[in-house]
């Protein structure tokens, strides 16, 4: 799942070099920590939330086969 964050987080970004991804895991839950450059953290969130929510959604179905859950958190 970390390598699928990352994966479509340096595809938004203009310095793919600067995304930082790293997970913290539990026993049901993971935690997706993401980020990015300073300029680049508003093409992640995207317009009202929407790209962020729209990756979300994709760890979400993704996290489905797995069977285990995971929560993406954008840190500044």
């Amino acid at each position: 799942m970390k390598d699928l964050v990352a994966h479509i987080a340096k595809a938004l970004v203009d310095k793919p070099e600067e995304v930082v991804v790293t997970e913290i895991e539990g026993q049901q839950t993971s935690v997706i920590e993401l980020k990015v450059a300073k300029e680049d953290f508003g093409k992640v969130i995207g317009k009202q939330g929407r790209t962020a929510q729209a990756i979300r959604t994709i760890l979400g179905a993704a996290s489905k086969k797995i069977g285990k859950r995971f929560v993406l958190e954008l840190l500044e």
